[in-house]
């Protein structure tokens, strides 16, 4: 997934672990006045990790008819994994290992950068509404430059109580992804219906985030609506979800407190400025030259017929905040 923005914020991540706190999401509209609108709660600026997860964007559902859908032209990254997950609707991708999936609802799209990927992402012609979240996964140093890789999985719905749940990554109540990690981590989307509660177990050495898709809920105690995410630190062995009146869809998060800074713009994931300013100039020099000398991004697919610029670096140097 990809971060079109014209003027990024930087963006310097750390792993403190405040007091539970409810996040409330900014719109941020992607392109023209066509263009998805979507409800971001990850990174702000005062919360920028949650484990290893960096970046949490919450769209529709939107009636493509209205929106253009999603149409994002090919587009780097580095330094970070990107996981698609849908709830309505499809997309297709494109990327430079060679990968050309369908991204489809209750199905994980796990693509890893590392040392430097490209992709595009378009809605298919069939998609009429689209609804789903954007994540990324920061890659720690010592990971940040694996080669690229891309990731399906299909996590089968497993009952807790009566919460239906779909773990895409890291383990909960009895079910595991197969799919490895670069740190500790959780994924799941947890579905419950009216008036319905469930406990469950998780690490107490992981911090969690519950983004509330549809519906509201209570997440130990805390009131949540649609597009909000609820964060609780390290420390807790058991989560309380309970649904209102509609009941709810869940996207749980969680992870071990990453314990390293990233300095995190655009679509690239580094350490330093000069690192950030290298990947744009050779990304730059890629589209230059249409993709087809495999350099730090691969060889472009034949099929796209366009990619994204790099926006300009600020004016002054990207530096940690805080």
């Amino acid at each position: 997934m990809s971060n079109v923005e014209t003027v990024p914020e930087e963006v310097v991540c750390g792993g403190d672990t405040a007091a539970a706190e409810l996040v409330t999401p900014r719109d941020v509209p992607l392109g023209g006045p066509r263009a998805m609108t979507v409800r971001r709660t990850l990174p702000r600026r005062t919360r920028s990790l949650i484990g290893a997860w960096c970046f949490l964007d919450h769209y529709g559902p939107d009636r493509v008819a209205d929106t253009g859908g999603m149409a994002v032209p090919g587009h780097p990254h580095t330094g970070l994994a990107t996981v698609s997950w849908l709830f309505t609707g499809e997309v297709e991708h494109r990327d430079t290992t060679g990968a050309h999936a369908v991204v489809r609802p209750g199905e994980l799209n796990l693509m890893t950068a590392g040392s430097g990927i490209a992709h595009s992402e378009f809605s298919t012609p069939g998609t009429e509404v689209l609804h789903g979240v954007q994540l990324w996964l920061a890659l720690p140093a010592a990971h940040r430059d694996t080669a690229p890789r891309f990731e399906h999985y299909a996590p089968p719905r497993v009952r807790a109580g009566d919460a239906a749940l779909r773990v895409f990554l890291g383990s909960l109540a009895g079910s595991s992804s197969p799919v490895e990690t670069f740190t500790p981590l959780l994924g799941a989307e947890v579905v419950l219906p009216a008036g319905a509660a469930v406990t469950l177990d998780v690490d107490a050495g992981f911090e969690h985030g519950v983004l509330v898709d549809t519906g509201a809920a209570r997440v130990c105690g805390t009131a949540a609506a649609s597009a909000e995410l609820v964060y609780l630190p390290p420390g807790r062995t058991t989560l309380d979800l309970h649904a209102g009146d509609d009941g709810a869809r869940l996207v749980l998060l969680g992870g071990e407190p990453l314990g390293e800074q990233i300095l995190m713009w655009w679509n690239f994931v580094g350490s330093t400025h000069d690192e950030i300013a290298a990947f744009r100039e050779q990304w730059q020099d890629e589209r230059a030259a249409g993709g087809r000398d495999g350099g730090r991004f691969g060889v472009f697919p034949g099929a796209w017929e366009s990619t994204l610029p790099a926006p300009e670096l600020p004016n002054a140097r990207l530096t940690p905040r805080g």
